[in-house]
């Protein structure tokens, strides 16, 4: 396993102001979703949006991605790519994934919503994924461990019924988009290593009505559920602090 890299207080508030704007294209871009609008027009908003920051969308060109948003519907678990064929209708569960790189740091969110008139079966689906997303970040606490993690956001995506994502995993975020360690959504209280003060972390809360088993496009890049059942996202960078855990990408759930 590569090196844990822990962050200073200085690198942690540069990349608290990233977050911040993170949060506010992330803010602007859930706001303009409605139906009849395809998920091409909201990452051409967001394009828009970074260069109004004066800041860069991390995931453009990362591994060879030729987008910025990532922009997942139904069934689609992660890496859904924008399309003009994407139109959005009433009812549709959609995940938008985004980061922005500046002053040499990344920031990494993601938020799932109901786009239009929306049901009691995918309220509660959300919440489920809230309540994983805000269990599993009080637990990001010097001395704790990633296992404690991982059992927060199982135990709660679990015992509401659902599933866990176990072939995406949330991780370490700073210089480098993807850092060490890997956080998985489901683990053991008091495995796995131990949390220090500077660690910075993207926990990722992906989950599904369904079974957890996907199964890749032939995009390359598009994972869905196997069974075809609705699927979430919610992300938060966060820090681990002396204080607390300090969400880096402040938009509320």
């Amino acid at each position: 396993m590569d090196e844990v890299t822990l962050k200073t207080p200085e690198e942690i508030e540069i990349m608290h102001q990233n977050g911040k704007i993170l949060a506010q294209i992330m803010r602007e871009l859930l706001g303009m979703v409605e139906p009849g609008i395809t998920t091409l027009d909201i990452d051409k908003k967001a394009d828009e949006l970074v260069t109004k920051h004066g800041v860069k969308a991390a995931f453009k060109g990362f591994e060879g991605y030729p987008y910025g948003l990532v922009a997942c519907v139904n069934e689609e678990v992660v890496h859904g790519m924008p399309a003009k064929d994407k139109v959005l209708k009433d009812g549709d569960v959609l995940t938008l994934d985004y980061g922005v790189y500046a002053n040499g740091f990344y920031s990494d969110m993601a938020r799932t919503i109901v786009v239009g008139a929306s049901t009691p079966k995918l309220d509660a689906f959300l919440e489920t994924g809230k309540k994983a997303l805000l269990n599993a970040i009080d637990k990001a606490k010097v001395g704790g461990h990633l296992g404690d993690i991982g059992h927060a956001i199982q135990s709660t995506v679990e015992g509401n019924g659902y599933s866990v994502v176990r072939a995406f995993v949330g991780h370490g975020v700073g210089r480098e988009l993807h850092e060490e360690p890997q956080v998985y959504g489901v683990g053991v209280p008091g495995r796995g290593m131990v949390l220090r003060e500077g660690l910075v972390i993207a926990i990722e809360v992906m989950y599904m009505m369904g079974s957890y088993e996907v199964e890749m496009l032939d995009d390359g890049w598009t994972a869905v559920t196997a069974d075809g059942s609705i699927s979430g996202m919610f992300e938060n960078t966060v820090a681990i602090t002396r204080k607390g855990p300090l969400i880096l990408t402040p938009l509320p759930l």
